[in-house]
């Protein structure tokens, strides 16, 4: 595309913030611009509006040029790749959780934009000040991608479909970095007060706000058009369900979805991709599956003798080395307070407890001044005057914590306490050492 093109389209636009300015409504500017702005590619619309920036254009002005391209992206889209998307759908919330992240998007590219023309540090640090508001924002859209990669993704790896999940993960992952990074640098220009570390700030900016644009077009016009052609309802039930527990960042109590179909989890799947299927995925994914074949995954996690436990399957030998294995002491009674489980870790040597104690009452589980005080927690918690209760205790020189929980069934109802017994001596004892360790994931 020459510049002149682009001057062009500056033009057109130009001419869509004027009817804005004159009060036109978004559905008005659909009616007379909408061919145009189809016309203009998702990456060109930040260029344009940076350009517009440096020509003067109110920044409020062009925010809400973002609200008309995210209406009319949304809707080019649908009409190019999607048909009968429900409304409350996973497929519509997650579009319009993209919708959101665009506008904030926009928005960041713009005011990094403002903020490199910054003149002197006094005002680029008060334009840093917006920016970073703006960036805290974004942050929501971790929220997002969590459910992209925890939810869309697997159904995809259960078809043979590895290198697509791979690399959209990839690229979110290096926003959500990036995004920490930007926080880093806010930090050190306002500390040094320098002009040159407040534009790396902008210029950082404006490169997430790009690369966040590119993820919400691969998502849009390639990801959730080929996972609409591919999975069941019963796969959409299961990825609702979830997602719901999740949380979303736009509103979704307009238009709640019912699906017609059991849940069903990857690991339930036949992965088997009809041609019919393939026909419909967008050209990108058909050419990632002529490259790459597809092997499905037919893994079955489910043994004979496995215990369903919600959350997965176990049988009794792995049960028992699980809770040798972890770092914690627990000690389990039941509703009428009797002792019906206890663990023997391998990695923390706390309280002695025996098999003698099976059965025992929780209470005579402990010395006898500190039997009234373990009653009275345990009463507490059946009352529901608690969910837990938090104590801090020595065993010799280590440092312990002692964690007493309510136990309780999906519908609330009180099944036993449980005893939870965790070494924290290194920690209290090496604050600063441990804190060299910490690595952000």
């Amino acid at each position: 595309m020459s510049s002149l093109d682009m001057n062009k389209k500056a033009e057109l636009v130009k001419n869509m913030l004027k009817a804005i300015h004159r009060g036109e409504s978004v559905e008005e500017l659909k009616k007379r611009f909408g061919d145009i702005l189809k016309q203009i590619s998702p990456f060109e619309i930040p260029l344009i509006e940076q350009q517009l920036v440096g020509e003067g254009i109110s920044i409020n002005d062009i925010l809400k040029l973002c609200d008309l391209h995210v209406e009319l992206f949304r809707e080019y889209l649908a009409s190019r790749e999607l048909s009968d998307v429900p409304k409350g759908h996973p497929v519509d919330l997650l579009m319009r959780e993209n919708e959101w992240i665009l506008k904030q998007a926009e928005a960041l590219g713009l005011q990094s934009s403002i903020l490199l023309r910054a003149r002197d540090a006094d005002e680029a640090l008060r334009q840093l000040s917006i920016l970073m508001d703006l960036a805290s924002n974004l942050r929501a859209l971790r929220s997002h991608y969590r459910k992209v990669q925890m939810l869309i993704f697997p159904y995809l790896e259960r078809r043979g479909i590895i290198a697509v999940p791979r690399v959209l993960w990839g690229r979110e992952d290096q926003i959500i970095v990036k995004l920490r990074k930007l926080f880093d640098l806010a930090t050190k220009a306002r500390n040094s007060r320098s002009l040159e570390d407040v534009r790396a700030v902008g210029e950082l900016g404006m490169e997430i706000a790009r690369e966040i644009g590119e993820l919400v077009f691969r998502e849009n016009k390639i990801l959730f058009p080929a996972v609409w052609a591919l999975f069941t309802e019963g796969e959409w039930a299961a990825i609702y369900e979830i997602a719901n527990r999740i949380g979303w960042i736009v509103e979704a109590k307009d238009g709640v979805w019912k699906p017609g179909s059991k849940p069903v989890l990857p690991h339930e799947l036949k992965p088997v991709v009809e041609p019919q299927q393939l026909e419909k995925l967008p050209q990108e994914f058909k050419d990632v599956v002529a490259k790459m074949g597809l092997k499905p995954d037919d893994y079955n996690i489910v043994e004979e003798n496995d215990i369903d436990l919600g959350t997965g399957y176990l049988n009794v030998e792995e049960i028992k080395a699980l809770l040798k294995s972890i770092p914690i002491e627990i000690t389990y009674a039941d509703k009428n307070d009797r002792v019906t489980l206890f663990n023997e870790s391998k990695l923390l040597k706390g309280f002695i407890r025996t098999e003698t104690i099976l059965g025992r009452r929780i209470e005579f589980c402990h010395p006898p001044r500190l039997e009234k005080l373990v009653r009275e927690t345990v009463d507490e918690l059946k009352a529901g005057k608690a969910e837990y209760r938090e104590f801090w205790t020595r065993q010799g020189d280590r440092i312990l914590r002692v964690l007493i929980v309510a136990v309780k069934n999906d519908r609330g109802e009180y099944l036993g306490t449980l005893e939870i017994v965790e070494d924290f001596t290194d920690v209290i004892n090496n604050v600063e050492e441990i804190k060299k360790k910490i690595v952000v994931l």
